[in-house]
This record gives structure tokens, C-alpha cells and sequence, in this order.
């Protein structure tokens, strides 16, 4: 869970890099730090680098799948897919250099996954060979 937590400090300094953050996306933050029980040492990590936190891309394509594992765990969390979380996921996964068109089928494919019955193992299966079918380097 280490790194999926990374990986959500990764995403927080995205948002924390633009001037204005929209409240929504704010709050979609939010939740995933409950979900993902950040620990007073993670939550005091955070407050005292706020302004230092920085987002870095993954330089190889397995980074970058692992990335968007991470991401897709931490909308499975609650085991809800809500809107602002794929909208969060959309512009963390065109950060990581993914098209437009891709990201929208990746997210399509994530949404509908527990409406097909679909474990979270399945999934993370899937987002691999979807990112080798369409060679995200």
C-alpha cells in the first residue's frame, strides 16, 4: 500500500501545482486520503512540505502502468466509481503522456468493471495488456 500512497502524493502535487484548485477535485483528494488511511506521519509529511511536494512523471512504461494501477486502486477503494474520480484520473493520466482517446477508453473499461463482475486483480490485468495494445512508452 506504500506505493499506492506515493503514488497518491504524486497526484496531490499535480493538483497543488496549478494556481487555483477546484473544490471538487479537492475533495476527490480528500477522500482518497481517508480511504487510503494516511497516517499522522503521512499527513504531517504533507502539511510541512505543501508548497515543496512535486510532481514527477514516470520516465519507463512499466512506471506508468504501475501508476495507473495505483490509480485505479484508489478508485476502487469504496468500491464506487464516481465521476470526479475518473475526471481526477483523466487529467493525472494525460500527465503521464497518455492520449486523449486512450484515457477515455482506459476510464470507459474501469467504470464498467464492476457492473461486469469484474475483481480488482481482473482489472489490473486488464489496464496492462490495454496499455501494451496501445504501446504507452
Amino acid at each position: 500500500m506504500e506505493s499506492v500512497k506515493r503514488s497518491y502524493l504524486n497526484i496531490l502535487a499535480l493538483f497543488l501545482t496549478e494556481k487555483q484548485v477546484e473544490s471538487k477535485y479537492v475533495a476527490c483528494l480528500l477522500k482518497w486520503s481517508a480511504q487510503l488511511n494516511l497516517s499522522n506521519e503521512d499527513l504531517h509529511h504533507i502539511e510541512g512540505n505543501f508548497d515543496r511536494l512535486e510532481f514527477t512523471s514516470p520516465e519507463d512504461k512499466i512506471t506508468k502502468m504501475e501508476a495507473i494501477y495505483h490509480l485505479v486502486r484508489m478508485i476502487y477503494l469504496d468500491n464506487i466509481v464516481e465521476d470526479i474520480e475518473l475526471e481526477v484520473a483523466s487529467i493525472y493520466a494525460q500527465k503521464l503522456g497518455f492520449r486523449a482517446s486512450v484515457v477515455g477508453e482506459l476510464f470507459k473499461a474501469i467504470a464498467t468493471a464492476p457492473y461486469d463482475g469484474k475483481s480488482s486483480t481482473e482489472v489490473r490485468k486488464e489496464v496492462k495488456e490495454f496499455l501494451k495494445l496501445h504501446d504507452v512508452e
